[in-house]
């Protein structure tokens, strides 16, 4: 089986725990990964980011500690234990360093709520095998999507390829206090800011009218140089790794693959939690090239 891409954002942990509409789209997709056979996920989140040109890290701790979702109860998550895939994770560097991209194992990280948080959603506490693929710190759109391309041929094994981050993610511009208090993310006293619906739109717009191809690839790294960009992202690590995904499905023949907007929410006024999904799971056979 061939396996669909998806961007996610995270958001916070509270999402586990309350009622929304991404709530129920992670547990969907989850279930549509093991009902078709899903080996493993891929995954570049937001929160590990190394320094070095041309550098990126791939987990491989054989036993990685956990950061705790604090926002949501223990129940939901205490049982969740990391399932690094420590053979496919060399196959990544290799795929990787064979693109000239200088990538190398780290055997002393831990995950982060990044990647926890969309496995428990969709996974629960039986965590698939996972690699983690870290950023690099300089962020370049282009760099990220080269990461994306070299390990896109993994998709026709059955493995799925995650980009965790977030459609707006400005902490600059949140607004905490119904949470501190109420423990309600999603309550707020005015919309979202123009600038931040506008970037939310023009991400949409990238992903569902251009689906798979070069066109999702050249459309997302360009809109890192959108007018409202910086508004939307106050920093680029929840971003980029929607280049990311974009290399993975970024080729000519991945063409006529669908971009689907599966589940939206806004949390703390100015955090748009977007859940996007590139393609969809099908046979080999079917494939047209």
């Amino acid at each position: 089986m061939t396996a669909p891409v998806y961007f996610l954002s995270h958001g916070t942990a509270f999402l586990l725990q309350n009622d929304s509409r991404v709530r129920d789209y992670w547990r969907k997709i989850g279930q549509e990964a093991l009902d078709n056979g899903c080996k493993g996920v891929i995954m570049m989140a937001a929160h590990w980011n190394v320094t070095g040109d041309n550098q990126v890290k791939v987990a491989m701790k054989t036993q990685p500690g956990m950061m705790p979702l604090t926002n949501a109860h223990p129940d939901i998550w205490k049982n969740f234990k990391p399932n690094t895939d420590l053979k496919t994770g060399q196959r990544v560097i290799e795929m990787l360093n064979g693109a000239g991209i200088e990538a190398e194992a780290d055997n002393q990280f831990d995950w982060m709520i990044d990647s926890e948080i969309a496995l428990v959603g969709m996974f629960g506490d039986k965590c698939p095998p996972t690699v983690i693929i870290s950023q690099n710190a300089y962020w370049d759109p282009w760099f990220h999507a080269r990461i994306g391309t070299a390990i896109r041929s993994l998709r026709e094994e059955g493995y799925l390829i995650i980009g965790s981050g977030g459609g707006t993610h400005n902490l600059y511009r949140t607004e905490w206090h119904y949470a501190l208090k109420y423990r309600d993310v999603f309550a707020m006293e005015s919309p979202p800011d123009p600038t931040n619906l506008e970037f939310r739109q023009a991400l949409q717009d990238v992903i569902c009218k251009t689906g798979g191809g070069p066109e999702l690839k050249r459309g997302l790294c360009r809109l890192m140089k959108h007018p409202y960009f910086r508004d939307a992202h106050g920093t680029d690590e929840h971003y980029v790794s929607a280049c990311f995904v974009a290399g993975a499905i970024g080729e000519p023949e991945d063409r006529g693959a669908k971009g689907v907007l599966g589940a939206e929410v806004w949390e703390l006024r100015s955090q748009c939690e977007s859940q996007f999904s590139i393609g969809c799971w099908e046979s080999v056979s079917s494939i047209k090239v």
